[in-house]
């Protein structure tokens, strides 16, 4: 992986963006006091150093009725670490998938919407091959959830 360098300009247009994608070019040169054909040419930049690699939307889950935010610790067997991972992040309710270190091999945030999908889901996860174990955690509250990092950047 090849590291990209921002300068304050770059920093400035992400954090722009990140904070609403859906603004003109000419309303982002406005609030960041420079030429739209600099705006452009810097998310151009961006977008073709791949830094920038899609545009969406940050939605309220809970509003759509994903009440249930888990957690699971995934221990696999035989090496086949990264071909379950795949498999896993096929899963429609799966939001991310990490190899991690310590006792287990992988986490996986999901969200679900009733017990009975969550249920499902965990039977899926312990039914696949070279899954050895899982250990699920169920999010009581959250208290942030925005991997924007606007404040970051």
């Amino acid at each position: 992986m090849v590291l990209f360098s921002l300068d304050d300009m770059d920093r400035k247009v992400l954090r722009e963006l990140l904070r609403d994608s859906k603004r003109s070019f000419r309303e982002l040169a406005r609030s960041l006091g420079v030429s739209t054909a600099t705006v452009i040419s810097r998310v151009q930049r961006l977008e073709s150093s791949g830094v920038i690699t899609n545009y969406t939307v940050q939605m309220d889950h809970e509003k759509l009725g994903y009440e249930l935010t888990v957690i699971t610790e995934i221990t696999v067997s035989k090496g086949k670490l990264l071909e379950v991972e795949e498999e896993i992040s096929k899963i429609p309710n799966v939001c991310a998938v990490y190899d991690v270190t310590g006792l287990t091999d992988a986490m996986v945030i999901a969200k679900f919407k009733n017990r009975r999908s969550l249920s499902d889901f965990t039977k899926k996860l312990l039914s696949m091959p070279y899954v050895e174990r899982t250990n699920t955690h169920v999010v009581l509250t959250t208290i942030k959830e925005d991997f924007r990092m606007v404040n970051a950047i």
